[in-house]
């Protein structure tokens, strides 16, 4: 039986904090989707994107729940904005939000289905960014 708790990890270990691209390779299905796309390549777009804005940035895991084909991670995230993200030019600021990572698995182990929620607009904020209402 595959222990997709660990694999879960594995790949936030290894590919959100640890950059280590070949591991997406091993962890990442071809249908995935990703940032423009699918498999293991869009999946590391969004993440080079994510880094290039905060190099530092990285994940802590709070909470896993495994049932069946699906893990959902709970995280923590904390880094410096050094690059340009989104709209927002670098900003030295150091920022740190929350968010939910929900994980569909084949049989072989890998991320077929990727789902995520967080504290994007927090995270704007700490950056500065002023959010104004429609006039």
């Amino acid at each position: 039986m595959i222990d997709l708790e660990a694999l879960a990890r594995r790949f936030v270990a290894d590919v959100w904090n640890g950059g280590r691209e070949e591991s997406a390779y091993e962890l990442i299905g071809a249908e995935c989707p990703g940032l423009g796309g699918a498999g293991p390549e869009a999946t590391l777009a969004w993440h080079r994107d994510r880094r290039a804005a905060f190099p530092d940035l990285r994940y802590k895991i709070v909470d896993v729940v495994a049932a069946g084909d699906r893990v959902a991670v709970r995280w923590r995230a904390a880094g410096t904005q050094a690059g340009q993200f989104g709209p927002v030019p670098p900003t030295g600021q150091v920022v740190s939000y929350s968010g939910a990572t929900f994980l569909r698995f084949d049989a072989q182990g890998r991320i077929v289905d990727v789902w995520s929620v967080n504290e994007l607009f927090q995270l704007l904020q700490q950056l500065g960014v002023e959010m104004l209402p429609p006039t």
